[in-house]
């Protein structure tokens, strides 16, 4: 993420300046390539927040995951009603004021205007890991459809998300707890610095170990 930042959460959690003006976000949208752990943390965050969770992955009509399969990219043309189709989800929970986790690689600056619709409650977390660390993590994969060999694609596609966009970066080389907990810390300061109460979306944001009993 370009720009100047606030490094928060011991360096691991980092939000755009657009972000910290629209304060506390109501739909997370997990971001990343391929086997940056886009949804073991998903899922985590969203137990921790207690909202729901759709795993964009899912979403994909079955052509695109028998390319993806097969070691073909998609194409634009492939991804457009994928894309629309998590908007879609996105736009139903910002309209019912329902918070909510959603998991997309959103590689590209309009692949992710697609999906928030250009809403400021959408923030985008990304998980950024660097080439050698992520392929490592997706050759022990065997439970995904998309082989380590399209990983390549996958970076020369990124568009790294900006400091103008809605935005929390965080640094995919920590453990999933140690950037869960980090995630958490910057939107609780979020909620602080918007004066916001115990109904926001970082309400549950609280490790289970150190909850009050």
């Amino acid at each position: 993420m370009s720009g100047n930042t606030t490094i928060t959460a011991g360096t691991l959690a980092r939000p755009s300046s657009v972000l910290k003006r629209a304060g506390v976000p109501r739909v997370l949208v997990v971001m990343g390539v391929s086997g940056c752990g886009k949804s073991t943390f998903a899922r985590m965050l969203s137990e921790r927040l207690g909202c729901p969770l759709v795993e964009g992955d899912d979403l994909h009509p079955a052509t695109n995951i028998a390319k993806m399969a097969s070691g073909t990219p998609l194409t634009d043309v492939d991804r457009q009603p994928w894309l629309e189709q998590i908007g879609q989800q996105v736009a139903q929970w910002i309209g019912a004021r329902q918070q909510g986790v959603v998991t997309c690689s959103s590689l590209k600056h309009a692949y992710r205007t697609t999906i928030s619709g250009r809403h400021e409650q959408v923030c985008f977390v990304y998980l950024k890991g660097s080439r050698d660390g992520v392929g490592a993590r997706l050759r022990e994969r065997t439970d995904h459809f998309m082989p380590a060999s399209m990983l390549d694609s996958q970076f020369a596609t990124l568009e790294e998300p900006r400091d103008d966009e809605v935005v929390l970066e965080l640094d995919a080389s920590a453990t999933c707890e140690d950037l869960l907990d980090a995630a958490c810390a910057a939107l609780r300061a979020l909620e602080k610095e918007a004066g916001g109460d115990e109904a926001t979306v970082v309400v549950d944001c609280v490790p289970a170990d150190r909850a009050p009993g």
